[in-house]
């Protein structure tokens, strides 16, 4: 792969903005690595004590991912996720007002190769969220292995990420104030490795869970689609999965070239149909 470095007149904002992300990138591909390899040098070494205490917060603590997490809105009103915002862009689309009285879940789509959509708009404040939502508060779900990574764990809960375990969604949306939106990648992981440039891939015949979620709190679910979420430049050309998955390094190499709005919209859903065997039929208005 050849390797293109950027011209010395670039300017700084730009330069701003690729840092932001390349900070992003780091955090989900080695900053894992490299917090169990700081709790472990900490451990075998003179501070080992910190690595002591944090181990008995962690089990203290083990169950916070699965209710509600513990955000901070200083973190999410970071200066580095404007330019994160403005690298792209991100831009979130209202359609519907959403009421606070209430919960919500919204199932969004695609996944793409980061989910810079989601987490642009979902954790942080910079397209606004506060402001186009007032009294909503947005819980994106992931993986649960991320919150089993001493101090990640606590960092990407300051960002509003919390476990998509059936328990945690089931937390947030079991709000008796409302106000509570659970956010869910409906097509999981899997789908990131159908992200590739001009083509949309969804994963979700498969995906009912969350539909059960909402029957079972009495919630409509609602569509969050993210435009141009899956157009950066993978490299991938071969069928296996595991060359697809060792492919998100060089990924991070095309982001100058393949800038591109990343817009994502929310729509009210119509009622949801089911058959008498409990498979969903309304794909289209209910997603």
């Amino acid at each position: 792969m050849k390797v293109e470095f950027a011209p010395l007149n670039v300017p700084w904002r730009r330069r701003a903005q690729t840092a932001a992300v390349a900070q992003w990138v780091f955090g989900f591909l080695a900053l894992a690595q490299l917090c169990c390899g700081i709790f472990v040098i900490l451990l075998l070494g003179d501070y080992w004590f910190i690595s002591v205490f944090y181990a008995l917060w962690l089990y203290i603590d083990w169950e916070t991912p699965q209710t509600g997490g513990r955000r901070s809105e200083w973190v999410r009103k970071w200066v580095v996720w404007k330019y994160f915002k403005e690298y792209f862009p991100i831009k979130l689309v209202k359609t519907s007002d959403l009421d606070p009285r209430q919960n919500y879940l919204f199932g969004f789509h695609p996944h793409g190769v980061l989910v810079a959509g989601a987490f642009g708009n979902f954790c942080t404040e910079c397209t606004g969220f506060k402001k186009l939502f007032p009294g909503m508060t947005p819980y994106l779900h992931t993986l649960s292995f991320w919150f089993r990574c001493p101090f990640l764990r606590d960092y990407f809960m300051c960002a509003g990420l919390v476990s998509a375990s059936k328990k945690s969604v089931s937390h947030v949306l079991s709000n008796e104030k409302g106000g509570n939106i659970a956010v869910i990648v409906i097509g999981g992981a899997g789908e990131s490795l159908e992200a590739r440039p001009g083509s949309l891939t969804l994963n979700i015949l498969k995906k009912k869970g969350f539909i059960k979620i909402a029957l079972k709190h009495g919630l409509r679910s609602w569509n969050a689609a993210s435009f141009q979420n899956s157009q950066w430049k993978t490299e991938c050309s071969s069928g296996l999965a595991w060359y697809k998955a060792a492919s998100y390094a060089p990924m991070t190499a095309h982001y100058k070239k393949n800038r591109t709005l990343i817009q994502d919209v929310n729509w009210e859903p119509e009622e949801i149909t089911f058959e008498l065997n409990g498979m969903y039929t309304d794909v289209q208005n209910s997603n």
